[in-house]
């Protein structure tokens, strides 16, 4: 059952507002719809599933959104795809693993847009990105900095050698 592809098909961002104070960042990912596809892969076609998703990130108050609609494209036995076709049908579910496998493949490539794109029309990270603390001489409260400091030597001695 593996994911062959995904693919971005509209990508919108609006900054409506400065931002200031606090703010809330919101994320969130949605199957839309499944739809039964023949793949030609090469001279050979094969029977695929490709799920349209939907990802948004809310700036609030007010301030900004992003969203991007794709899909994923996904390959599996005939049976299977039939099978997991007629289940979104009838009911919009899935087996919890082929969800898992398709919600993490969209939120792994739109996660990164988001963070180029949120760059660009200057809005925070959508994500929360790594920090170095560097430990103040005299601080001796109780691991404080210490996992930050290694993080940033491992990560200094990779950049010397």
């Amino acid at each position: 059952m593996p994911i062959v592809g995904c693919n971005y098909r509209k990508i919108t961002l609006e900054r409506k507002d400065n931002v200031t104070g606090n703010i809330n960042i919101k994320n969130n990912i949605a199957i839309k719809d499944v739809e039964e596809k023949e793949f030609a892969l090469g001279k050979a076609k094969q029977q695929g599933l490709k799920f349209n998703f939907e990802f948004t990130t809310e700036y609030e108050p007010n301030i900004g959104t992003i969203n991007i609609l794709g899909e994923v494209l996904f390959l599996d036995e005939p049976k299977k795809v039939k099978e997991l076709a007629a289940s979104w049908k009838k009911n919009k579910k899935l087996e919890p693993e082929i969800m898992q496998q398709v919600l993490n493949t969209a939120l792994n490539k739109c996660n990164v847009k988001a963070l180029i794109l949120s760059e660009d029309i200057n809005l925070p990270p959508p994500i929360p990105l790594p920090r170095v603390n560097i430990e103040k001489k005299g601080d001796k409260s109780e691991g404080s900095g210490k996992q930050d400091k290694s993080q940033a030597n491992s990560a200094a001695q990779s950049y010397i050698g």
